[in-house]
């Protein structure tokens, strides 16, 4: 009983998640667990996935430009760990303000940058391979604190921090430890830093930087869909292709649709028994009340998108997706 507790615990957990991070950190686990299955019969991904700095290796498997960033050393599953944990704590804040798709292009971008900058760097000396998703991880950390600059954070044995100078201290702090060695990639990490304050500085400029992810979205929904479903379908994320081809049904719709569901069918049940009881409580009522005006905000994302929302909306939707969770 206490395993399905917390079984369901995790996957309510995993499922309220916004849909970027939820992929991102469901690839990368999956990357992982495979990396597990596949080491029992002697074959390493890494061999396949790390990013190799060096200029041939780009241009002749471009791939590892992408995957390094979602796989991670089963040697040091802390890394691994600590990475999706700053990822999701960072990491939600962010996708919750500039959507889905400019996060996709803030994670993504960032690693890429990280992952040339080390290209450049390596021609001096020789190139090492990199994995981890650090890179992308400080350019989702920069962005983080370019939006909510004086946001107090604690850190262990510190009093707590405004966003703004504890992510320029671990930015200087791999500045100070270039010259350290050891298996730290600190120029991926600097240069994801760089890559998700170029972005963040373009978006704020009036650039959109979600097209990219709005284009494979396109690509999706009219040519890979059958494809890849089965994948998406395996980390609870639904794509669905409206009758013109173009629409696209999340699965924080799929979320949005099933707590309607589930409220409808409390709603029964309480009504149900109405007869034999004094009536709902005050709570309950409530309860109903939010359920209806968070149903009403996520209906005009789907439509018209996060950005749609007013000032007012989109803290109601925080105010209430932080009550929701579990």
């Amino acid at each position: 009983m206490a395993y399905d507790s917390f079984g369901s615990s995790v996957k309510r957990g995993f499922l309220a998640m916004p849909v970027a991070i939820r992929a991102i950190i469901g690839i990368n686990t999956a990357i992982f667990f495979a990396q597990i299955l596949s080491s029992f019969i002697g074959i390493s991904l890494i061999q396949w996935f790390a990013f190799v700095p060096d200029p041939i290796t780009v241009v002749t498997q471009p791939w590892r430009l992408f995957t390094y960033m979602f796989t991670h050393s089963l040697l040091n599953p802390f890394h691994f760990i600590f990475n999706m944990l700053w990822l999701w704590w960072m990491g939600r804040p962010v996708e919750e303000t500039i959507g889905a798709h400019s996060f996709f292009s803030i994670y993504l971008g960032a690693g890429l940058i990280g992952a040339l900058i080390d290209v450049i760097v390596s021609l001096l000396g020789v190139p090492n391979p990199v994995i981890g998703a650090s890179g992308a991880v400080y350019g989702v950390m920069v962005a983080f604190a370019m939006l909510y600059p004086r946001t107090p954070i604690m850190l262990l044995l510190l009093p707590p921090l405004e966003a703004r100078y504890v992510v320029t201290g671990i930015i200087a702090l791999d500045v100070l430890l270039l010259n350290s060695g050891g298996n730290v990639a600190r120029f991926v990490h600097l240069g994801g830093a760089l890559g998700g304050y170029g972005l963040m500085k373009f978006r704020q400029k009036g650039g959109d930087i979600s097209l990219i992810p709005r284009y494979f979205d396109y690509l999706y929904s009219t040519h890979l869909s059958k494809i890849l479903s089965p994948l998406f379908a395996l980390l609870n994320v639904s794509v669905k292709t409206n009758k013109d081809g173009r629409g696209v049904k999340s699965s924080m719709h799929s979320w949005r649709a099933n707590q309607t569901q589930s409220n409808r069918n409390r709603t029964a049940t309480r009504r149900g028994t109405a007869s034999n009881t004094a009536g709902v409580s005050d709570a309950e009522i409530l309860e109903e009340v939010e359920q209806s005006e968070l149903d009403t905000i996520l209906d005009k994302i789907s439509k018209s998108g996060y950005n749609a929302l007013s000032k007012q909306e989109k803290k109601t939707l925080f105010e209430l997706s932080k009550r929701k969770e579990p």
